[in-house]
């Protein structure tokens, strides 16, 4: 989800340079503000259980 997050503001300022902190978060503010109310849902491609039996040698459980 974070990925497709920062493509989306990549997109939106791939056309200027935003040199200063403050700045930046209120970009950033404001987009996550029009994402929610745009109501955009995400699309997960499997569930929980798939991704652990996928993702179960990158993330190994500590119960064993």
């Amino acid at each position: 989800m974070a990925e497709s997050e920062f493509v989306a503001w990549a997109r939106q300022c791939l056309d200027r340079r935003i040199d200063n902190l403050p700045e930046m978060d209120a970009e950033v503010q404001t987009w996550v503000a029009a994402g929610y109310a745009a109501g955009a849902p995400m699309d997960w491609q499997f569930n929980v259980e798939a991704a652990r039996a996928i993702l179960s040698r990158l993330y190994p459980s500590l119960l064993g």
